[in-house]
């Protein structure tokens, strides 16, 4: 689970070298990614967990993030009340993808793509069974010494009047967690919360494992450098009704996290999260087609290793390179590894992927591996053009540089942005010259950029829902008609590429490579108008995927799913529109007309390679 800020200066080279030691002397057997994951789900099945489906990078039904940053990210609206159609208490391992640390990827455990272990209670069990299932399954199912763990909860706000967390103290203590391990943390460290108001959050309490030198000692907050996290409770207890403003929460819920890759680290006794199976075989991929051997340490290989992944599993997901949004993400992780491989001698990364397919061989989703390859091959292409523009106006800017011996941050600033060029590319090139590259004025335009970015991802680019108010959800069951209407009479086989639906106006991605005509908008805009003027009823079940598959429910059958779920209809027997969905909808279609409204298409325009998108809205 994300927080409101990571925990500070927590950033330790995982287990000190006497701790490896003593690690390794003490364990023959490795443990796998594959041993960890089902180690994680069969604890959590004996629980009562149903274990649900891992979801898209791209999420459905969070407004405020590019990509699934979490496991709670598919999960919105059942934290927010909704019935899950597989109940109150969920398991499952989670795909994600982080970008704010990108400049950190090469130390010993930032990642841009991560596997999150995630269990949650929706309104069922809370504070006492949530540590306790935690605790349980590191010291028994993973067999940690306790000894070796500590723990933070949340130490009270009085700003905004909720109270210190001693009941989860109790608890830790009851199973046996030392008094100096236990460690109150403020609101900046051990909350979390959601952006959008009316939404779940509450304090969080994490567990820790001792990283130092010799026997542990003092706790998170006293030793903070010598422990890890490992893995967070968030114990939404309230509801955030604006920001520093807090009720009780009607339904209170229970969403762990723990990081796959860092578990794997700590369990095997490494220093770093790249010494682990979910690395070591790209590494010596990239050893191997490099012809350089120990390249475990070097942060370049790294950070190929690192964003190859990433940009894989994006791809996978529907993205294509781009210079905005999701696309301008997945452009700039496969030019950075371009970047770094050509370092390294290596002209054609590609031949670097077999790796990363064999080890995550378990996701359906990348069994389209010549499809990917040729997405990365195709933007290698369009970069290795940019790649020599910008070795051109590094040449300009040098030289204008001579005299000063020094290029400023902007001209440096530039070279990255706009060509791709890391700063330790523009710093290596330019010290071959003699020339001193002004970083401190690269950071600091690099954080003006950041600061837009974050402003525009989250008031102008929401995925999903927006909120779940009434006019949301009218705009959602549109949505559903359109795209029907889209299948009907533009193309059968269009697929829904994202959407981000507010009280306001819908906008919706599609699979289409062109402008839609006059005469297509029409279509679709009578079509969803007649089904309104109809008054169908919009019917949901809970299905098995099997039966939806049966009454052909329309949605991608290859990871997405669960065992049960929603399906939505509209029509008899679902003729106008029958799919998947776990977003909120109108019990009748005569509820987007209510005070004369009818559906119009506002705007329309391309949002990628082979993607249109469409704005509409409810006009009265």
């Amino acid at each position: 689970m994300q927080k409101i800020t990571p925990t500070k200066n927590l950033k330790p080279s995982f287990l000190s070298n006497s701790m490896v030691i003593e690690r390794e002397k003490n364990s023959n057997k490795k443990i796998t990614r594959k041993e960890l994951i089902k180690k994680y789900i069969e604890f959590f099945k004996k629980k009562g967990h149903a274990e649900i489906a891992n979801s898209s990078l791209v999420p459905e039904n969070d407004p405020t993030v590019l990509f699934t940053t979490a496991g709670m990210h598919p999960l919105v609206p059942f934290l927010l009340g909704q019935k899950h159609p597989q109940g109150k208490r969920l398991v499952n391992v989670q795909r994600c993808i982080r970008t704010g640390d990108i400049n950190e990827v090469g130390d010993n455990f930032h990642l841009t793509f991560f596997e999150m272990l995630g269990n949650w209670s929706l309104g069922d069990y809370f504070k006492e069974e949530a540590i306790t299932f935690t605790f349980k399954f590191l010291t028994e199912k993973l067999k940690i010494d306790k000894e070796m763990l500590a723990v933070s909860v949340f130490e009270g706000d009085k700003k905004t009047k909720v109270e210190k967390d001693t009941e989860s103290e109790k608890v830790w203590e009851k199973l046996g967690i030392k008094k100096e391990r236990i460690a109150f943390l403020p609101k900046s460290n051990n909350w979390w919360e959601h952006p959008s108001k009316n939404t779940p959050c509450g304090p969080c309490t994490e567990i820790f494992y001792w990283v130092g030198d010799g026997k542990p000692k003092g706790n998170p907050k006293t030793h903070e450098k010598q422990w890890a996290e490992i893995g967070n409770d968030v114990l939404m207890a309230f509801t955030k009704i604006d920001n520093g403003k807090y009720l009780p929460a009607s339904q209170k819920n229970i969403d762990f996290g723990g990081g796959c890759e860092r578990i794997l680290t700590i369990l095997n006794g490494y220093t770093s999260v790249y010494k682990t199976d979910v690395f070591i075989p790209i590494i010596k991929k990239i050893e191997e087609v490099s012809r350089k051997k120990d390249l475990v340490n070097n942060r370049e290989t790294r950070i190929i290793a690192d964003h190859l992944k990433a940009s894989i599993f994006i791809i996978a997901d529907g993205i294509t390179p781009s210079n905005t949004e999701r696309g301008y993400v997945l452009r700039r992780l496969l030019r950075r590894a371009i970047v770094y491989a050509k370092k390294l001698g290596i002209e054609n990364i590609a031949e670097l992927v077999n790796p990363i397919f064999e080890i995550y061989s378990d996701y359906p989703n990348l069994k389209n591996k010549d499809k990917i390859i040729q997405t990365i091959n195709e933007e290698k292409e369009k970069f290795m053009k940019t790649l020599e523009q910008g070795m051109r106006v590094f040449e300009k800017i040098a030289e204008q540089a001579k005299e000063k011996k020094k290029i400023n941050g902007k001209d440096a600033f530039l070279l990255f942005q706009s060509y791709g060029f890391p700063l330790e590319l523009t710093e290596e090139m330019a010290n071959e010259k003699g020339i001193h590259v002004d970083s401190q004025g690269f950071n600091s335009e690099l954080k003006k950029h950041q600061e837009l970015s974050r402003t525009a991802s989250a008031g102008q680019f929401k995925s999903g829902l927006a909120d779940n108010s009434e006019e949301t959800t009218k705009l959602h069951t549109a949505a559903h008609l359109m795209l029907a209407a889209l299948r009907k009479f533009v193309k059968k086989d269009i697929q829904q590429k994202g959407s981000n639906i507010t009280p306001e106006r819908l906008r919706f991605d599609f699979s289409f490579d062109r402008k839609l005509t006059d005469e297509e908008v029409k279509k679709i805009e009578d079509f969803v108008n007649g089904a309104i003027e109809k008054k169908l009823e919009v019917k949901k079940q809970e299905l098995s995927l099997e039966e939806a598959k049966e009454q052909g429910a329309l949605g991608s059958f290859e990871s997405k799913y669960g065992d049960k779920v929603s399906v939505y209809s509209i029509g008899k027997n679902g003729e106008i529109s029958n799919e998947i969905c776990a977003g909120p909808h109108v019990s009748n279609t005569s509820k987007l007309g209510e005070g004369n409204k009818h559906f119009k298409i506002t705007e329309q325009e391309s949002s990628g390679a082979g993607v249109r998108r469409v704005k509409a809205k409810l006009l009265g």
